[in-house]
């Protein structure tokens, strides 16, 4: 896809547990989008966002590299905690006081352009920079064979975004047996 790197790192969270996409938890199906919970759900994983930025924050600084992204959202999301705007200057903060790298002028930015998108408006945000969304996957509980379950809240969430954004949803959904 472009990148000038790519590092894959083992994080074994399902060690750690307390969600359902860590654990043995169940993931929490819908009929709608309506019927998503207003409090935080079982499938907020604790600390993940620190954790993400954590790990990219120690190879920004090796690179060295001072800008950081990451795809939280704020807007139609489930309610995590770690994808608030506030959370997020919070650990830029924290990077600028913790790294040698700060300490020596070089401070790092964290950029979170989906943060206050709608789903409606990332996809559209996709389909304008050319993405092949076919290769996006948003699934909290896919198949076996990797097809998206669409009843999980990131499922439905999705579905809405594209119904609204007017574009085909390329997601493949499990086929409902009855």
């Amino acid at each position: 896809m472009g990148a000038a790197g790519h590092l894959i790192l083992d994080l074994p969270l399902g060690q750690i547990g307390g969600s359902a996409l860590t654990s043995n938890l169940s993931v929490p199906k819908h009929g709608s989008v309506d019927e998503l919970p207003t409090e935080i759900p079982i499938t907020y994983v604790p600390a993940r966002n620190t954790i993400f930025l954590s790990f990219a924050l120690a190879w920004a600084e090796v690179l060295p590299a001072t800008d950081i992204f990451i795809g939280v959202n704020a807007l139609d999301y489930s309610g995590y905690p770690d994808c608030r705007p506030e959370y997020i200057r919070a650990f830029q903060n924290m990077a600028n006081l913790a790294t040698a790298a700060a300490i020596h002028g070089r401070e790092t930015r964290i950029h979170t352009p989906l943060i206050a998108l709608t789903k409606r408006e990332i996809v559209l945000k996709a389909v304008e920079l050319g993405v092949d969304l076919s290769i996006t996957h948003s699934c909290y509980d896919p198949d076996p064979w990797g097809a998206a379950c669409g009843r999980c809240d990131s499922c439905l969430l999705r579905k809405k975004g594209f119904a609204e954004a007017g574009i085909p949803d390329p997601t493949q959904y499990v086929v409902e047996r009855t």
